[in-house]
């Protein structure tokens, strides 16, 4: 039996790794995902790097020589997560190569407390693809209002940018536009874009969840036919949402003004599906695997998903594109019966930047600790 997470590339879907360690790197489990299946990027965050580092001891001979250096936490964090990071590129670089850079990327997020801060985030950004110096890196900015223009100067300067904790189709819109005048603005100081390379990582459970329970909130006092609307469109918003940014990508891609600057050699900003890891229990654990498949997108799975999908993937057809009309119905139906998706999604961002402070701010505190 072929293995289903082979079977994505064909239908046009990058399959990447949402989780890295040392230990992953060095005993060659890593290069085992690439070769057995088909894995061809990774994406972390400061909560996968605060567990890579807190829960292995692969780091203590590091921090140990950090200690008698006298660096402050943030530099010792910077130097270990470099470190792997440089490592994982380094094995993927045959993937970039051969993918004609298209795959073959690992990301890096800037401080999470830089993402209200637009001159912050460019700084961190900057000096932190200096540090990793290698081509086939993507610095991770958030999506928020003030990461919009941070984003189109980084790829101005050509710096790859992966645009993180994207919940709505507004702030898609926003960021893809983004990537299109960076590209521009890039041509218009003479250089080529051609090695640039950008995705867009939009956030799939979180999003369920938030309405999904606003939906059960909703149905405890429903009359009889909001009732069954609702229980028609749980656990339907974040598809669908997924499906009317597929629709928008499509439409960027075949304007005038994108096939100006692919003319010129620019790549796509793919659409990249992040956090699909189920967490309700009714749900499919592949649930965010299976519906999402699409021509020119990435989906990037923490192991347990991956393990998952290996096991019992389903991976028929495009699905991203099918029953459009019906997802359009779907957010439609949502303000029908009390829901304000918008309010919701604006939610999910502040909370999406919180979550990332938190654990980076705990690993920080740990380095701390064992600095001394």
């Amino acid at each position: 039996m072929t293995n289903p997470l082979l079977k994505l590339r064909p239908l046009g879907q990058s399959i990447w790794l949402d989780d890295i360690h040392r230990a992953m790197l060095e005993n060659g489990e890593f290069e085992a995902f690439i070769e057995k299946d088909g894995i061809s990027g990774v994406t972390s965050n400061p909560a996968i790097l605060k567990k890579a580092i807190l829960d292995h001891d692969d780091y203590d001979v590091d921090i140990a020589m950090l200690r008698k250096e006298v660096v402050a936490a943030r530099t010792a964090y910077e130097r270990l997560v470099i470190a792997d990071l440089q490592a994982a590129a380094d094995i993927l670089r045959p993937t970039y190569e051969t993918t004609e850079k298209l795959d073959g990327y690992v990301s890096l997020e800037v401080s999470p407390h830089y993402a209200y801060d637009t001159a912050k985030t460019l700084e961190a950004a900057k000096r932190l693809w200096q540090m990793l110096d290698r081509p086939n890196v993507m610095i991770k900015v958030p999506a928020t209002r003030e990461g919009i223009p941070a984003i189109r100067e980084l790829i101005a300067e050509g710096i790859n940018v992966n645009a993180t904790l994207i919940f709505s189709l507004a702030r898609y819109r926003d960021v893809i536009q983004a990537y299109q005048d960076g590209l521009s603005d890039r041509l218009k100081t003479g250089f080529s874009i051609k090695n640039i390379a950008s995705v867009a990582s939009y956030f799939m459970s979180r999003i369920d969840v938030l309405v999904d329970r606003k939906l059960d909130e909703l149905q405890a006092t429903a009359d009889e036919k909001n009732t069954a609307l609702i229980q028609a469109i749980r656990g339907q918003t974040a598809v669908a949402s997924a499906k009317l940014a597929y629709q928008h990508y499509k439409r960027i891609v075949s304007g005038e003004h994108w096939q100006t600057l692919k003319a010129e050699g620019a790549k796509p900003q793919r659409l990249l599906w992040a956090s699909t890891s189920t967490k309700d229990p009714s749900f499919e654990d592949v649930k965010y695997v299976d519906e999402l498949i699409g021509t020119d997108t990435v989906n990037t799975l923490p192991l347990k998903t991956l393990l998952a999908y290996r096991d019992h993937g389903n991976p028929k057809a495009a699905r991203i594109e099918s029953d459009v009309e019906v997802a359009i119905a779907t957010l439609s139906q949502l303000a029908q019966v009390g829901i304000n998706l918008g309010a919701c999604l604006q939610q999910l961002e502040d909370e999406g930047v919180q979550k990332f402070v938190k654990p980076f701010d705990e690993l920080l505190s740990t380095l701390e600790e064992k600095l001394l």
